[in-house]
């Protein structure tokens, strides 16, 4: 089985390849259903050469059946013979994302990768990229399977959808995140139960979503976290929403949410920092990038190792920072979460494994108030066939709303890169709930170029 990952020369790849390693140690024996080639594509030699680099070390420490290698800058070549997808592109690089951060953030905006006018700007510029990957995969590759992580993670795939629909592979591209499992997982484990036993009722769009009921043995105890103020602030959403909130939302809510539910925190202390996300990000990996060479894998695997390390331990710090400053728990710092959900949902597909995972995907009727077409990040049914979201029930009004003004935002962005209208554009970040004047999106238009 071929995985082929675009965006092959980024840093996460390796967590990736490990759960590759990881997955045939366990079944070495199932040759058609595990992954025999990984092929690497990105746009940039030296870092697919360094990320290479990280892979020959890992794979020299492993004992066992491993993934053939092969690094290509060319897509064709790349999507050709490809059984998986995984799209993991960051269009324009870090320094795209800087700039993502900063326009809003001379507005007095929320300057964030997927949330608020930065989201916004990041999706504008990677839709076109996304739609013509969505194009060669259809010409090139017709039966594979796409595992779209690329932010934002919802509009990009409903993007790519469309495109895969039209020509007949409905279904096809499946959205992932690493944010849901990982609330799920934390707050089973505030409850001393076994996340990988416990049955997650979750629902919303892609970093907008709520866990509202939390199954073990058939009973909800999501009412029993909410009412231990100790449980609860003993892991990351309870520290970040506090008690008292999460009790009045009934509910935990994503991480992500943080910007909307204490948006004036949350934006004072991104604007207080000494650098954005995009920035310390940008300098710590171009260090990582300068100093793993390709004739050293022990040394570029130590330096990779130390920088995810740095990088997990910040994770979100401005908006630990904005709730009295506390450190992630080390059951968090693994740099794991998206790769496993990656690879769960390439061992269903291929193996007809059955399981359920929270994925991005058209709702089909899931939802009630969002039409077919939406994707929504909801528990889904996964085996051969893919993934099939399944009904949620009523959604809080609360909830509703927001998931609806957020859906039209998403869906004007995708017409604005799909037509190149201004109008479009504009409706996308005007409409935006953490955008609060028509005349400040006219102006991030214009300082973002493009439209």
């Amino acid at each position: 089985m071929r995985l082929t990952v675009l965006g092959g020369g980024g840093f996460r790849v390796p967590l990736v390849h490990r759960a590759l390693l990881d997955d045939a140690g366990e079944s070495p024996s199932r040759d058609g259903a595990r992954c025999t080639e990984l092929v690497l594509y990105d746009t940039d030699r030296a870092r697919l050469d360094a990320i290479g680099a990280v892979l020959a070390h890992q794979r020299e420490h492993h004992t066992g059946p491993a993934p053939a290698v092969r690094a290509t800058t060319d897509l064709d070549d790349a999507l050709r013979g490809a059984d998986f997808v995984f799209s993991a592109i960051r269009v324009g690089g870090l320094p795209g994302r800087v700039r993502d951060e900063r326009i809003p953030l001379a507005e007095g905006l929320l300057g964030q990768e997927t949330v608020g006018a930065g989201g916004v700007l990041y999706g504008l510029r990677t839709l076109p990229v996304a739609v013509r990957i969505a194009e060669r995969v259809a010409a090139l590759a017709p039966d594979a399977w796409v595992i779209n992580f690329t932010n934002p993670a919802g509009m990009v795939t409903e993007a790519m959808d469309r495109v895969l629909r039209e020509r007949g592979l409905a279904g096809r591209v499946i959205g992932i995140c690493d944010s849901p499992v990982g609330l799920c997982r934390r707050a089973a484990r505030a409850l001393g139960a076994d996340p990988d036993r416990a049955g997650y009722d979750y629902v919303g769009l892609n970093h907008l979503g709520w866990l509202r009921r939390l199954t073990v043995d058939g009973r909800d105890r999501l009412p029993e976290l909410l009412a231990d103020t100790a449980a609860l602030e003993s892991f990351e959403e309870g520290r970040l929403f506090g008690a008292d909130w999460l009790r009045a939302l009934g509910a935990l809510p994503n991480e992500y949410l943080h910007y909307y539910y204490f948006h004036r925190e949350a934006l004072a202390s991104v604007r207080s920092a000494a650098a954005t996300r995009g920035e310390f990000l940008l300098g710590q990996q171009s260090r990582f990038y300068q100093r793993a060479r390709p004739d050293d894998p022990a040394r570029a695997y130590e330096e990779w190792e130390r920088t995810r390390r740095e990088r997990e331990e910040t994770y979100l710090a401005e908006n630990r920072e904005a709730t009295g400053g506390w450190e992630r728990d080390g059951c968090d710092l693994d740099g794991g979460g998206y790769d496993r959900v990656a690879l769960a949902l390439m061992r269903a597909v291929a193996r007809g494994e059955r399981t359920t995972l929270i994925l991005n995907v058209p709702g089909r009727g899931a939802v009630p108030g969002l039409d077919d077409d939406a994707v929504v990040e909801v528990p889904c049914l996964v085996d051969a066939t893919g993934a099939r979201p399944l009904a949620t029930g009523p959604v809080a009004p609360d909830q509703l709303g927001l998931m609806l003004s957020v859906k039209a935002v998403e869906r004007s962005a995708i017409e604005a890169a799909h037509s190149g209208s201004r109008r479009a554009a504009l409706r996308a970040l005007a409409l935006h709930p953490l955008v609060d004047s028509v005349r400040v999106a006219e102006r991030l238009l214009d300082a973002a170029g493009g439209f």
